[in-house]
């Protein structure tokens, strides 16, 4: 058995907009295709050239394509001793860049797709990401790291896009 500590690298944008007005502005740039109907359209693909374009076709403007949302307030509304709040788990990617990462650094796997979080408390709507270069900083890959590097500007930009000021 081996461990290894990883030291991420967490950056947080907080809004001034509505919950709802931030996951709106997300989704523009996270394709949101209906993920059995993409998984087989992926599966029936005959070369690595129809894959790709059937994932260009599913990602939006960021690159991005949702996998799953998993809304983690769900259970906060359930208990009345617990204080609700919103708190949606995106988890997003796009297998072709992951793809290019994993080809030298197989770990990159455990990381991608990435997860934003986003959360409403009294001072906004926080929109969390670990970045995918803290994530593989310790990895000995040039390559991975600059996919890594391009990766994490795709979602800081979006995320700055979904958190700005209107």
């Amino acid at each position: 058995m081996t461990t290894k500590k990883i030291l991420v690298d967490r950056v947080t944008f907080v809004s001034n907009s509505s919950f709802e007005e931030v996951l709106e502005r997300l989704d523009k740039g996270i394709g949101r295709k209906n993920f059995g109907e993409l998984a087989r359209q992926m599966s029936e693909t005959r070369s690595f050239e129809e894959f790709s374009e059937v994932i260009h076709g599913a990602v939006g403007s960021a690159d991005l394509m949702e996998f799953l949302r998993l809304d983690l307030g769900a259970a906060l509304r359930r208990d009345p001793n617990a204080k609700p709040y919103k708190i949606v788990r995106i988890i997003a990617g796009n297998p072709l860049i992951m793809k290019q990462m994993t080809e030298s650094v197989p770990d990159a796997g455990s990381y991608a797709p990435v997860t934003i979080l986003v959360y409403e408390r009294g001072d906004g709507v926080h929109v969390s990401y670990d970045t995918m270069a803290s994530h593989l900083a310790g990895a000995k890959s040039e390559r991975a790291m600059q996919v890594a590097k391009d990766l994490d500007a795709k979602v800081l930009h979006l995320l700055e896009e979904a958190t700005a000021p209107q």
